[in-house]
């Protein structure tokens, strides 16, 4: 067969493993022909491939990135950008097409399958861990890693400085790595999108910590974190090209309310983009390795329409339209009845 592959939407760890692994089994075990479309969507819209074979995947296990590149956006933002698709698999020949990507690219893959019937497999992936339908993403074990290691040092400093540090993690509407990272890190506070927060309260945290003697803390709070209406002054919205709000910079909002409520010296840190590089932990070289290989068995099940999902300790074809215009959030049993337990 001729299988085309394709990563969209953020970069990830464990991206070139996922491809690695596709490539191995469907050359060594199937005999297919892999053909890699460079910058996601585009690529298959302008037909710019790359050939991808067993010896062109050595040493990219360890690899942060992708090797083919990756943007967001979708054929359905083009005029012609559909009709492109459907022509390039026409003419290249191609058998199925596996898309390597998170909410946006599974749901311009799902909507591709359902309007065209093209022969299309997904692969969830992004740190968030917010795909609905996947017990868990490639990414993610390694960003919450990243997080928590920050934490970790970040503690040292204002231990030595008697300060409390608000740290910023992704998760632009769940907050997952902040949850995981908060735990892991013995944070005093975590903030996340699912349930507004209140700064006075946070406050009353810290000040309550002060009178034990603890006079350093750490705030963890996620990006797309919001106050409760009325509690602190909201965030200014500026949107990106593709009409997402701009996120990063809620820890500096909230570390200027601490410091001016309390008059505890607090400073601002945002790991941002230090999380998505770099090169992924071995859980997730493993999990990325399990994906590929899952994945062209799929193609090769005819399992069209679907994308390949953790379940357990099992990976299984689950519809792409389970996930189309969805975020899974956190665990709130895990937020509530494990993670507050160690607030303060």
């Amino acid at each position: 067969m001729r299988v085309g592959i394709l990563t969209g939407g953020g970069d990830c760890p464990g991206l070139n493993a996922v491809i690695r692994a596709i490539v191995r089994k469907g050359e060594v075990v199937y005999d297919d022909e892999l053909i890699g479309f460079l910058d996601a969507w585009d690529g298959v819209r302008e037909r710019r491939t790359m050939h991808l074979d067993v010896a062109s995947l050595r040493g990219m296990l360890p690899r942060g990135g992708t090797l083919l590149g990756t943007r967001r956006g979708s054929p359905y933002d083009h005029a012609d950008g559909v009709a492109e698709v459907a022509a390039t698999f026409r003419e290249m020949q191609l058998d199925a097409l596996i898309v390597i990507g998170g909410n946006g690219s599974l749901s311009v893959a799902s909507k591709l399958y359902d309007e065209l019937g093209l022969p299309i497999i997904g692969v969830p992936k992004t740190i968030d861990n917010d795909v609905v339908g996947t017990d868990m993403t490639f990414g993610f074990n390694t960003a919450v890693q990243i997080a928590t290691d920050a934490i970790d040092r970040l503690h040292t400093t204002a231990e030595s400085h008697d300060r409390v540090m608000v740290v910023e993690v992704m998760g632009r509407h769940s907050g997952w790595i902040a949850t995981h990272a908060g735990i892991a890190g013995g944070a005093t506070a975590i903030l996340i999108p699912e349930q507004p927060f209140d700064i006075d309260a946070v406050c009353r945290l810290l000040r309550n910590r002060h009178e034990r003697g603890r006079y350093a803390s750490i705030v963890v709070v996620a990006e797309g974190a919001e106050p409760q209406p009325g509690s602190m002054a909201g965030r200014d919205k500026v949107f990106d090209q593709f009409g997402h709000v701009r996120l990063g910079g809620v820890a500096e909002t909230i570390a200027y309310a601490i410091e001016d409520r309390t008059g505890f010296e607090t400073r601002m840190v945002l790991l941002g983009h230090i999380q998505r590089g770099g090169t992924p932990t071995a859980f997730d070289r493993v999990l990325s390795t399990r994906y590929g290989v899952a994945a062209i068995d799929a193609v090769h099940a005819g399992a069209w329409g679907k994308m390949v999902a953790l379940r357990g300790n099992e990976l299984v074809p689950v519809p792409l339209s389970e996930t189309v215009g969805k975020t899974r959030p956190v665990d709130m049993h895990l937020y509530h009845e494990v993670a507050e337990v160690f607030f303060g």
